[in-house]
């Protein structure tokens, strides 16, 4: 059977929901089926809503189910390809389309991306932003005893809106989770999310305060733009890292996946160029045996799209889920009627055509964006630092 639909309409809508901006995009065809999409590039989201209306220019008329040659006239359609800006865009079109193919063809995206590999997807919960010290380690305990077997933390000096010293951080944090590990025990999964804040040196000291055993995986302890940076500090310690989740193309992973710097892959399927892009960067980790364990702290369309997406491959761990800490409102029912839901610590896989996400378009039109900054960090000598 062959279906055309021509793409009508794309609506970016950067809207304020909780505590923080999403950045969504509505595809709209003429046989009445539309898409929702968003992009991952938080703090950013006028300059994604502003590709997405360059790109608006010509894909009006476009087949909407052609989704890999849009791919790829989006991406090769200027001189100044690539980047996260223009990624983020890309991926957000890329998610509407998936939406809007699965819908016409009556199937969920999963079908779309070669079935459905397992019935649930697996999960792993963190500690919250605010928690430190013994507050961290008991807020560890009601998740364990709440049935989640992965586990995040954050370091100490996360909450701080001004100053962040590394080197008092590590010493504070490893103390943390030593003592997690013993309370916690030795079959949960803990991990800690370090944000990018430190250098290689500062990350290999971390790594040495800590009792063996203790980590089973470190996230973003470095910035990312040298791979050979990494490279280093994977000779300092085998804890091994979960990396990724600001990567824009397979292209970036390149150098990680092919010299084996990380095990878990933190691919966003909302910056790293949507569902197509996702799939082949899957397939490649595979053959490294990189297990993905995604990064989702955005809204119900990036968690669904995320879910599709972790139900369609093979080598999965866990999905990055905010929905234990409610305070962050990232979910709200007023905007996204239909969304996915835990079903304890796991999200069951939606059997609804396309994406299985209703948006009320109403309530998010009349909701404002609101100007957000990420802190701008400094360390104690006034010089600058890494959120």
């Amino acid at each position: 059977m062959t279906v055309k639909l021509k793409i009508t309409a794309i609506k970016p809508y950067p809207v304020w929901v909780g505590i923080r901006n999403q950045m969504l995009v509505k595809v709209e065809t003429d046989g009445g089926i539309f898409g929702w999409g968003e992009s991952g590039l938080s703090g950013r989201e006028k300059a994604v809503a502003a590709t997405v209306e360059h790109y608006r220019e010509f894909l009006i008329g476009r087949d909407a189910m052609q989704i890999g040659r849009i791919w790829q006239e989006l991406y090769r359609s200027q001189y100044f390809e690539g980047g996260r800006v223009l990624q983020a865009a890309i991926s957000a079109i890329d998610i509407a389309l998936h939406d809007i193919k699965g819908k016409a063809l009556g199937v969920p995206v999963y079908e779309l991306l070669g079935g459905k590999q397992r019935e649930k997807i697996p999960t792993f919960a963190s500690t919250g932003d605010e928690a430190e010290g013994d507050a961290a380690i008991e807020r560890a305990i009601e998740l364990r005893d709440e049935g989640w077997q992965a586990i995040r933390f954050f370091p100490a000096g996360q909450s701080s809106r001004d100053v962040f010293e590394p080197r008092e951080s590590i010493g504070a944090t490893a103390a943390m989770l030593n003592k997690a590990r013993e309370a916690l025990g030795g079959d949960v999964v803990l991990g800690i999310d370090y944000h990018h804040r430190l250098s290689v040196a500062e990350a290999a000291s971390f790594c040495n305060k800590l009792e063996r055993g203790v980590l089973d995986f470190l996230e973003e302890p470095i910035r990312d733009e040298t791979p050979g940076a990494y490279g280093a500090l994977r000779k300092m310690t085998d804890i091994p890292f979960a990396i990724g989740e600001e990567f824009a193309s397979k292209w970036q992973f390149l150098p990680y996946i092919e010299q084996d710097l990380h095990q878990l892959n933190r691919i966003d399927v909302c910056n790293v160029g949507g569902l197509t892009e996702a799939m082949k960067v899957a397939g490649w980790s595979e053959a490294h045996y990189v297990d993905l364990m995604p990064h989702n702290p955005l809204g119900p369309v990036c968690t669904a799209a995320t879910i599709h997406f972790g139900a369609a491959v093979a080598n999965f761990a866990w999905l990055e889920t905010r929905a234990p800490e409610v305070k962050l409102g990232f979910d709200n029912s007023d905007f996204f009627p239909v969304q996915p839901r835990l079903d304890g610590t796991e999200y069951p896989v939606s059997d609804l055509p396309g994406l299985g996400v209703e948006v009320n378009e109403d309530a998010i039109a009349a909701q404002s964006f609101h100007f957000w900054e990420a802190p701008h960090l400094r360390r104690r000598d006034g010089s600058v630092t890494n959120w």
